[in-house]
């Protein structure tokens, strides 16, 4: 019966956490072609995403370790699995990598808009960096929910 349950609580993280990565992609696009202040919608996305990395992080380690105690070594066979974990590296590596880095970049050009600073170009480039590595975690979302 508990087993049941846990099975339940899976679907359920997985519907929370792929709908949060869709939703905050879709969210943030509106916020920087709505909001004449792009520091604002860049704020208001990036609390977004930092949430989403939060459900990210625990949906990605429940998950893994729930497949791992249903299904063993076999596991590691199935793309479900590979999905997963890859998807909980790229949460690791924006959320703990690129983002505090990003968030350095900004400070480093206070008081002034980091797009208006002479780290712009680096601001960019890294920026990109997390926008693909989020749009690849979105992907994987796909091959997570097709293969439950």
């Amino acid at each position: 019966m508990a087993n049941r349950w846990l099975d339940k609580f899976s679907l359920i993280l997985i519907t929370f956490w792929v709908g949060a990565l869709w939703t905050t992609g879709a969210v943030a696009y509106v916020l920087f072609q709505t909001l004449p202040d792009s520091q604002l919608a860049g704020q208001l996305a990036g609390k977004f995403f930092t949430y989403v990395s939060y459900l990210g992080l625990f949906s990605g380690f429940y998950l893994l370790i729930h497949r791992l105690l249903g299904y063993g070594t076999q596991a590691l066979k199935q793309s479900y699995f590979w999905a997963v974990f890859f998807m909980l590296l790229l949460v690791l590596a924006g959320h703990f990598g690129i983002q505090p880095i990003l968030a350095q970049l900004k400070a480093d050009a206070l008081p002034s808009d980091v797009m208006q600073s002479v780290f712009a170009n680096r601001f960019k480039t890294w920026h990109g960096v997390a926008s693909i590595a989020y749009v690849l975690q979105s992907l994987l979302g796909f091959v997570v929910v097709l293969k439950k």
